[in-house]
């Protein structure tokens, strides 16, 4: 009665919460299983961006219910944004559930599943559901264990794991109209800057070499912690500390806001060798009138000076972006002016999403909702725009030389993948040992999402050839 299976949706803080709830369960003695047909206890950790993320939680939960039916004690929850957005009204369609668990509560689930677990051994009736969605102070420091590959409970020896999620920060004092973050997150709290650089320190030392810091509004790191020290910010304090950092050989960072791209941040993108030339951006808009409609405090030209500020640090900066189409009110005057600054930027990446209602936020009010076909249409407008910008920038990669930092067997398990600086897959021969290793790779095919290559090194054996020489250092030069 202790096999955990975690099924998560939505954003990599969704992941990162997941990750150290399976590490807290494991410190507890729970096993973390990676088929949900084997486990006693499933969590689903849910998402409340859009209301059909909400949807397929409660859908896989109903179905889960049955499960419950045929054995009265398995045990069935629901943590996260989700459980934060509506907590016991969720038991309305969902009567069998076991836990409802808060974003800042994710701490206290194997305390309530111990007491789940004894009341059923000793045949105590268990009563109500456990349901505590309660603010709780400091909880943005409980996120801090990991549950690395090496350490799957599973018995097949896992490969190393080279890269690693680190939460820095979370809620959100934004108050954009469209956005529920604030409810289910709660008001922005960072964590130390000491217990942070120690994380990455010990995840250098298990193997990691990437550590990508997340956060609801990660630039808005420390602000009212810490001192900007001539005039630098705190979070551009902490990437210096963790670039110093012996054994991270790559830093990334995810969700910044336009606004915290000042000149510190800019030119740490100079300065900086460890800090990956790819910049996630969320624009939503690229109309002047949507933007103040959705409280979003920057413009569509403010917007561009911060991109070609990054362009003129690094040349090769990837960018990937949020947008959203069919916001209320959205003309098709407004749309033409995002498509024009989407086409403008030349991203790399974009997730673009149709306009959801979310009770409870500014925008569900708003006059002027924009019917779905138009939102479809809108939609797949930019979608094909992207495609082309991915096929053309991709392109340009064809002969040239990339460095790859090498994660493990692709899904076939016959090749191997990884991603280059710029945050894109790729995929080639090689073997086990270079798992870790920043390694050169010749691209010679590319998909929209996918680059194909043949690794450009002396002495390494591959799966064609054994060459008798020395074995790559870790220390590849960056090309």
């Amino acid at each position: 009665m202790n096999r955990v299976f975690i099924k998560t949706y939505g954003c990599q803080m969704n992941e990162r919460d997941s990750e150290a709830v399976a590490a807290m369960l494991r410190a507890r003695g729970y096993r973390i299983v990676a088929d949900e047909a084997d486990c006693d206890i499933l969590l689903l950790n849910t998402c409340s961006v859009r209301d059909a993320a909400e949807q397929k939680a409660i859908g896989k939960a109903g179905y889960l219910q049955k499960r419950k039916k045929k054995n009265p004690d398995f045990i069935l929850g629901i943590l996260g944004c989700m459980a934060q957005n509506r907590g016991a009204e969720l038991l309305e369609k969902l009567p069998d559930l076991d836990l409802i668990i808060g974003t800042q509560k994710f701490h206290q689930v194997p305390g309530y599943l111990d007491n789940l677990r004894a009341a059923r051994a000793a045949g105590v009736p268990v009563g109500e559901t456990i349901v505590d969605i309660a603010e709780e102070a400091g909880s943005q420091n409980t996120i801090r264990d990991h549950v690395l590959m090496q350490d799957a409970d599973a018995g097949a020896e896992a490969p190393p794991q080279v890269s690693a999620f680190v939460s820095i920060q979370q809620g959100c004092n934004m108050d954009c109209a469209f956005c529920i973050v604030p409810k289910t997150r709660g008001d922005e709290r960072s964590r130390p800057m000491d217990e942070i650089v120690a994380e990455c320190r010990a995840l250098a030392e298990r193997g990691v070499r990437e550590i990508t810091l997340l956060g609801q509004i990660v630039t808005s790191y420390g602000r009212r912690d810490y001192v900007h020290t001539d005039g630098v910010s705190p979070f551009v304090q902490l990437l210096d500390r963790v670039h110093a950092l012996g054994g991270i050989e790559r830093i990334r960072f995810t969700s910044p806001h336009p606004r915290g791209f000042k000149d510190d941040l800019v030119e740490a993108y100079g300065r900086l060798p460890k800090l990956c030339g790819y910049v996630h951006l969320p624009m939503q808009s690229g109309s002047n009138r949507i933007l103040r409609a959705m409280n979003r405090p920057y413009t569509r030209e403010r917007y561009r000076e911060i991109v070609d500020a990054l362009r003129a640090v690094r040349p090769d900066m990837y960018f990937s972006t949020d947008i959203i189409v069919g916001f209320p009110g959205e003309t098709e005057e407004d749309f033409a002016q995002t498509r024009e600054l989407f086409e403008a930027v030349n991203y790399d990446m974009a997730y673009i999403f149709k306009y959801s209602v979310r009770t409870g936020t500014p925008a569900a009010t708003m006059a002027d909702q924009v019917s779905e076909a138009v939102k479809e249409s809108r939609n797949q407008a930019l979608l094909d725009v992207l495609e082309r910008n991915s096929v053309r920038r991709n392109a340009t990669l064809l002969g040239h030389v990339e460095e790859v930092l090498v994660d493990g067997p692709d899904k076939t398990g016959r090749r191997f993948t990884g991603r280059t600086r710029g945050n894109r897959v790729a995929v080639f021969e090689a073997n086990s040992r270079l798992i870790g290793q920043l390694v050169p790779l010749k691209i010679d095919r590319a998909t929209p999402s996918t680059l194909y290559g043949e690794l450009v090194l002396i002495g390494v054996e591959s799966p064609e050839s054994r060459v008798q020489s020395r074995t790559l250092s870790a220390s590849v030069p960056r090309l």
